[in-house]
């Protein structure tokens, strides 16, 4: 998608895919990769998502990056997390002990700005990118990573006739064409939800599946 469509999106609080509470796949299989304290964790197209706190919690850095400053400035102001920003090139940065988010374009992030980090969690980001998008998504994470970089990935499966993305349905043999080349693919869960989605339901969806895969950089 565009940026002006989520720019629109959060200037007008048509935020749907924003969740309440920490996300429970990252609260079931988060463990499961085994990371140290000391790790350090990016979160791409981040938002306002309360799954940051929980990282912040439990890792020496969380790194996010989000389009919207409306997103960021939210964040800030609903969780009084007192940021200092600072003016970079192609970036604000907006930062904490133990939380860093960038404000700007995906695409302009660095390995230099980034850090080396050991894990990725990815909830909303693969699923928002319209199908002509997904292969460059996917080849700037893996070229911002290094070998051995784990990614906890939440997609969504639906049939796709039925509703317009975003979220889009990526099901698992779009997982395995993007991410096969250059990682290791391992299914953690495949859960129907639809019954606790009534504004999909409304959207038109008879079936909708969330699933979660471990990816780990080759």
């Amino acid at each position: 998608m565009q940026p002006d469509f989520w720019h629109k999106r959060w200037q007008v609080g048509q935020i749907g895919f924003h969740q309440s509470a920490v996300d429970r796949h990252l609260r079931a299989h988060w463990p499961d990769l085994g990371l140290p304290s000391d790790s350090r964790v990016f979160v791409p197209l981040c938002g306002k998502s309360l799954d940051l706190l929980w990282l912040q919690e439990r890792h020496q850095l969380v790194t996010g990056v989000e389009l919207s400053a409306v997103a960021l400035e939210s964040f800030c102001m609903e969780h009084g997390v007192p940021a200092r920003r600072r003016i970079l090139e192609h970036f604000d940065a907006y930062e904490v002990p133990r939380l860093r988010l960038y404000r700007g374009d995906f695409f302009a992030l660095t390995p230099a700005l980034l850090g080396a980090v050991s894990a990725v969690f990815d909830r909303a980001a693969l699923i928002s990118w319209a199908p002509e998008l997904r292969a460059a998504y996917v080849a700037h994470i893996t070229a911002l990573t290094g070998p051995g970089t784990q990614t906890l990935l939440v997609t969504t499966e639906y049939a796709q006739s039925q509703m317009a993305g975003p979220p889009f349905s990526v099901g698992a043999d779009e997982v395995d064409r993007l991410y096969a080349r250059g990682h290791a693919i391992e299914l953690l869960s495949r859960e129907g939800v639809l019954a606790n989605e009534p504004r999909l339901r409304a959207r038109g969806l008879t079936r909708l599946h969330e699933v979660c895969y471990r990816l780990t950089r080759k």
